[in-house]
This record gives structure tokens, C-alpha cells and sequence, in this order.
């Protein structure tokens, strides 16, 4: 991993070790952190030793350098992670899942927020994405009712591309309003960047 760099000017971004499985533990069991995400449940911990970071730390080894989730360190504090992988999101279609497209994720515990933290990573890993990794498109999805999530992708360059609506076994609040696809092209991110 020394050819992708993995900083910015206030936050490290690393890999996961299992060391960091109170970290992992804490922001997947945080109601807030997972208001949003899969069933809009924490995960109990037992599912988070057993299979989430056991399923981020075996990313390494099965997907190409530079892709992956990483954990997000300020000033030696874990702040939660953000992730850049072959698209796998419920919604996502066509474009979003052809050869060269990568998906964009992050989360951040509560006390992180709206500091920058959830925008600086994903600026970062946009950046990487293109210049770096060589990637044609980054999307990314959230529920139209996130609107903190929104906001960081549109920060990033991201644009709202469809809105997708799906009939979801346990419904969360704000399932009505459907999900959201954000997508970059190379050559959009190109025209953009300074």
C-alpha cells in the first residue's frame, strides 16, 4: 500500500488491524452512526467480531491496493471510516456498476460531525480514486431523507444522478422517500480540479 496515499492535512487515513475492534464495535453500535445505513439498526457486537471486521480487515488481501474501508484518525483519535470499493449497493445500476466505476462510503461517529472530517476523506479518496487508482466513475448512494450525506458528496463533486425506490422487508423512517445516487466522472473531476 506505499503508492497510495492515504492523508490529509488533518486527518490519517489507515488500514483496520484487529486491534481496532472497540473502535468497530462502538461506530457500527452507535444508533446515530447507523440511523441510515442497512436496517437503520446498530449491529450487536457479536456480528461486528464475527463478521464486519473480520470482512474489512480480508479486503486487503482480495481487492486491489488502494481500495478498501479505512479507519479515520485526528490527533490519535478514532474518528469512524470511509471506504472506496467495486460498486456493491442495493440501487445501484447500469453505469454505476461498469468496469471502472468504484463506490464511495464513509461513517462517522456523532462527535466527528460537521467538522469536515466526513468531507476531507471523501475529497481524498474522489482524488485518489482518479488520479491514483485510474477509476472512470465514482457513485455513491444514501437515503434522500440523509441530508448531512448529501451534502458531503455534493462538497466532493459528486451530483445527484436518480432517485430509486425499493420495497424494503423492514422499512425505516424516511424509507419512503427513496435512496439517492451520486455519481463523478474522470472527465467531469477533470474539468473541475484546480
Amino acid at each position: 500500500m506505499t503508492a497510495f496515499r492515504l492523508r490529509t492535512d488533518r486527518l490519517a487515513l489507515r488500514r483496520f488491524s484487529p486491534a481496532d475492534l472497540p473502535a468497530v464495535t462502538a461506530l457500527c453500535g452507535d444508533p446515530e452512526v447507523m440511523r441510515y445505513i442497512d436496517d437503520g439498526r446498530p449491529v450487536p457486537p457479536d456480528r461486528v467480531a464475527d463478521e464486519v471486521l473480520p470482512g474489512l480487515l480480508r479486503e486487503y488481501a482480495e481487492l486491489p491496493d488502494g481500495l478498501g474501508c479505512w479507519a479515520l484518525e485526528a490527533e490519535g483519535r478514532f474518528l469512524g471510516w470511509a471506504a472506496l470499493r467495486p460498486p456493491s449497493s442495493v440501487g445501484l445500476a447500469g453505469p454505476e456498476l461498469a468496469a471502472g466505476s468504484l463506490e464511495l462510503g464513509y461513517r462517522l461517529l456523532p462527535a466527528a460531525r460537521g467538522r469536515g472530517y466526513a468531507t476531507g476523506a471523501a475529497a481524498a479518496l474522489v482524488g485518489a480514486a482518479f488520479a491514483e487508482l485510474r477509476a472512470e466513475r465514482v457513485v455513491a448512494t444514501t437515503m434522500t431523507v440523509n441530508a448531512a450525506s448529501r451534502r458531503v458528496l455534493e462538497r466532493v463533486g459528486l451530483r445527484r444522478v436518480r432517485t430509486f425506490f425499493l420495497d424494503w422487508p423492514d422499512p425505516i423512517p424516511g424509507s419512503e422517500h427513496g435512496d439517492v445516487v451520486h455519481a463523478l466522472t474522470r472527465a467531469e473531476w477533470a474539468t473541475a480540479a484546480p
